[in-house]
């Protein structure tokens, strides 16, 4: 088996695709407006990873993210140059980082790392390649 898609709600639709297009460099597949009772149902692709990007069904309120949830806390995509990923996503007006002791990018385990936040509140893992 591999992995299909990863699936994000979101009460902020534009913004959230916006983010993953723009920031992230997702390409969007598909996008069905009037979708099983959401007012948006997408699909977006990056090196074959894919999100299916859906609105709150019709009627019906989402929480806000809670780090203590259960479940998917943060997903991760990696790079070859993090620095050159950082700088790239700063100079596009994005400043959502998620800072530890601090700082943007740290260390942990060999590997350098910084995490974002996505409109809908999403944490997203910008890795470097080497580590785990």
């Amino acid at each position: 088996m591999k992995m299909h898609h990863i699936c994000i709600q979101t009460d902020c639709y534009e913004a959230s695709k916006q983010f993953y297009m723009t920031i992230l460099g997702f390409k969007l597949i598909q996008e069905t407006p009037n979708f099983h009772m959401r007012a948006f149902n997408s699909w977006l692709e990056l090196s074959g990873v894919m999100i299916e990007l859906q609105t709150h069904k019709i009627g019906e309120a989402l929480s806000d993210y809670n780090k203590n949830s259960k479940g998917i806390v943060h997903f991760a995509l990696s790079t070859e140059d993090i620095d050159s990923e950082y700088h790239r996503i700063k100079k596009l007006g994005f400043d959502r980082f998620q800072k530890k002791e601090g700082q943007d990018i740290y260390e942990v385990k060999g590997g350098k790392l910084f995490k974002i936040k996505a409109p809908e509140g999403t944490i997203v893992e910008i890795r470097s390649n080497s580590g785990l």
